[in-house]
């Protein structure tokens, strides 16, 4: 396949692009600064290239910021290709990124793939919009994929984690009890793979990329201290993190937070059954010391 990938060189694009590569497909990659996401929203620098393409994934739309960006590939991307297409050939395929928060915060409730979205975190809201106009849009075979909190590598949204430990502090916002749907970003990068080589049968459906359990945040943060080896009498002094009484967090104090630490206790089924994925990569807890140095070998 020709595949273009839009945000190529970022947490999520690269091992994408390279997991491609290793697997025969042509790979095209395009990236943008954040900075420059509403400008870019109208170029056209990559659309010349959607006549001789069998597939884009879309990886710019992280936040509201760049709403106008992900909109805006997706306009681009159904018009040119309805101008230049052939009508006796195959569909173009898009896949777009979204991501599992937009579930929302549920501490009871197990949820999967097919369970319609209650109440997303706030910073997150406007991807169901975005996930519908591409589902419903019929110019291409779309599939939308939802991945829940990532790790590995350089850590993504976990590298301020590991930094407070790679300070001396294991610090977290967020309240006791809460479990995180996780996955490893190459388990992530299998599973695009896997979709875009079936993206002509299984358009139209969203696909949550989720381990097959959640895991706590209480032991995340016990996991990490004990790699680092914090110690214990001294965090207690200055009250960031106390093992008997469990009192690891911080205060929430943005939306951004609150969405991070969504908890959501995902079941998904879609991508086992249609495509055979398993996330094969060792969970958070199990394999911290790995990830921890992973994410100091990428500071260096």
């Amino acid at each position: 396949m020709k595949v273009l990938v839009l945000g190529a060189s970022g947490f999520i694009g690269l091992p994408i692009a390279h997991t491609l590569i290793h697997a025969g497909h042509l790979v095209y990659g395009l990236t943008h600064s954040q900075e420059k996401a509403k400008k870019l929203a109208a170029e056209d620098d990559w659309v010349h290239l959607i006549s001789d393409l069998d597939l884009v994934i879309d990886l710019a739309g992280g936040s509201a910021d760049i709403q106008m960006l992900s909109v805006g590939n997706l306009e681009a991307f159904t018009s040119t290709a309805q101008a230049t297409h052939l009508s006796h050939a195959p569909e173009l395929n898009y896949i777009y990124a979204s991501v599992t928060w937009v579930h929302g915060d549920n501490r009871t409730d197990v949820i999967t793939d097919s369970t319609p979205p209650q109440k997303p975190a706030e910073l997150m809201v406007w991807h169901l919009e975005s996930e519908q106009k591409i589902i419903t849009d019929q110019c291409v075979n779309r599939i939308v994929i939802r991945p829940a909190l990532l790790y590995g590598r350089d850590g993504s949204l976990l590298s301020s984690l590991f930094k407070s430990a790679a300070d001396g502090f294991v610090r977290w916002p967020g309240t006791l009890g809460g479990r995180y749907a996780l996955i490893h970003v190459d388990d992530l990068a299998d599973l695009y793979v896997r979709a875009a080589e079936k993206a002509p049968i299984i358009h139209g459906i969203i696909f949550d990329a989720v381990n097959k359990y959640s895991e706590s945040a209480d032991d995340i943060l016990q996991a990490l201290a004990k790699v680092v080896g914090a110690n214990i009498q001294s965090l207690r002094t200055v009250s960031i993190l106390c093992f008997e009484s469990k009192l690891f967090f911080t205060n929430l104090s943005a939306v951004y937070e609150t969405a991070l630490l969504t908890t959501s206790l995902i079941c998904p089924y879609l991508a086992r059954t249609l495509l055979d994925w398993c996330p094969l990569k060792s969970g958070l807890v199990d394999g911290m010391q790995v990830y921890y140095a992973a994410w100091k070998a990428a500071q260096k």
